[in-house]
C-alpha cells in the first residue's frame, strides 16, 4: 500500500509539475515582461570573433511554427553583454554543409547565464531554422560569434520624436530589443512615440504578439502596434487589417517625410525578409539610397534605418 501510494503520489506530482511548467512556459519571461532597459556598450558581448558552442537549455513552443530557444552562455554567472541593437551569428554543420545565420536575441542583459532566441521554422528547405527546432536540450551543435559588423544603430537612439517600425515576421526581434530601451529607459525624460506596422502571414503565428499587447497596455501614450495579415483564412474571426504594408497604411499612421511641425524628427526602421525591403525601401545592403514605397514618399537615407 505504501509503495502504491508513493507511485500514485509520484505520478500526481509529475502531472502537477508538468501542468505548472506548461502554464509557465506558455509565456516565458522574455515574452511576458515589462520593458527593461539594460544596456551594454559594444565590445562586452560574451561571444567574440571566435565561434563558441553553448548548450540548448530549453525549447518552448509558442506557436505552430515558432519556438523560443534558451541557450547557455560561456560564463553562466554573467549576462550576454550584447549592445542594443546588435545580433549574433549562429553556425552549424548540416549534411556536410556549413550554415551560418544572424539572429537577434529578444532577452535583455538583465538575464544572467542564458539568452533567448525567437525562431520560426520555415520548413524543410530552411536549413538553420529546421535544425534549431530539431535540437534536443543539452545539444551543443550550434556555435555562436559576434563581430563588429553585427552592430546596428545603437541605444540611446538620439532624440527622434516619432519612430515608425516596419516589420515582417521574425524582423520583430531587433525591434523588441530596441523597444526594451525605448519604453523601459526611466532616465530619458523625452521619449519618442513609436508606431509598429507589423506584417505577418496568419493570426496564429504573430511572433511576440503577447509581449507587444502587454506593452501597448502598459505604454498606451507611447506605443501603437498595427497588425496586417497577408494569408489569413477568409473565414477566420480576424477583425484586423489584411494584405500588406502599403503607402496608404504608412500615411495613415505616420507623418509625412517633410513634416517639421512641432519640431518633429522622424525615423523609419525596417526589418523583414528581402522582398519587404525591395518593396518598401530598396535592398538592405544599399544604405545610401531609398527606393520603393518610402522613396516615393520622399523619406531620405538619414531618416531610414535598414536593419
Amino acid at each position: 500500500m505504501v509503495r502504491l501510494f508513493k507511485k500514485i503520489w509520484g505520478v500526481c506530482s509529475r502531472f502537477n509539475s508538468t501542468k505548472a511548467t506548461m502554464s509557465t512556459l506558455t509565456l516565458p519571461s522574455s515574452l511576458n515582461s515589462s520593458a527593461i532597459s539594460s544596456l551594454c556598450p559594444p565590445g562586452q558581448c560574451q561571444f567574440g570573433d571566435d565561434l563558441t558552442a553553448v548548450p540548448l537549455l530549453e525549447r518552448i513552443k509558442v506557436s505552430e511554427t515558432s519556438s523560443l530557444l534558451k541557450f547557455g552562455l560561456p560564463d553562466d554567472k554573467k549576462a550576454l553583454g550584447l549592445s542594443t541593437c546588435a545580433c549574433i551569428l549562429a553556425k552549424t554543420e548540416i549534411d556536410g554543409e556549413t550554415v551560418v545565420r544572424p539572429y537577434t536575441p529578444i532577452s535583455t542583459n538583465a538575464m544572467v547565464g542564458s539568452f533567448d532566441l525567437l525562431i520560426k521554422n520555415y520548413g524543410p528547405t530552411a536549413k538553420m531554422s529546421r535544425h534549431l527546432h530539431g535540437m534536443a536540450v543539452g545539444d551543443t551543435s550550434v556555435s555562436f560569434k559576434h563581430i563588429s559588423f553585427n552592430i546596428k544603430i545603437q541605444a540611446p537612439f538620439g532624440v527622434p520624436s516619432h519612430i515608425l517600425m516596419l516589420v515582417g515576421g521574425t524582423g520583430i526581434a531587433p525591434m523588441i530589443q530596441a523597444l526594451h530601451d525605448i519604453l523601459g529607459n526611466k532616465e530619458q525624460s523625452k521619449k519618442p512615440l513609436v508606431t509598429v506596422l507589423y506584417g505577418s502571414k496568419e493570426s496564429s503565428d504573430i511572433l511576440g504578439k503577447e509581449l507587444l499587447d502587454r506593452w501597448v497596455a502598459e505604454y498606451p501614450n507611447q506605443l501603437n502596434v498595427v497588425h496586417v495579415l497577408s494569408d489569413e483564412p477568409a473565414d477566420s474571426k480576424w477583425e484586423g487589417l489584411r494584405g500588406y504594408i502599403t503607402k496608404d497604411l504608412i500615411s495613415n499612421h505616420f507623418p509625412a517625410a517633410d513634416d517639421t511641425s512641432d519640431d518633429k524628427k522622424l525615423q523609419v526602421w525596417i526589418c523583414g525578409p528581402p522582398p519587404m525591403y525591395n518593396a518598401l525601401c530598396g535592398p538592405r545592403e544599399d544604405k545610401d539610397q531609398i527606393t520603393g514605397v518610402l522613396g516615393d514618399m520622399s523619406y531620405s537615407p538619414e531618416q531610414v534605418e535598414k536593419f
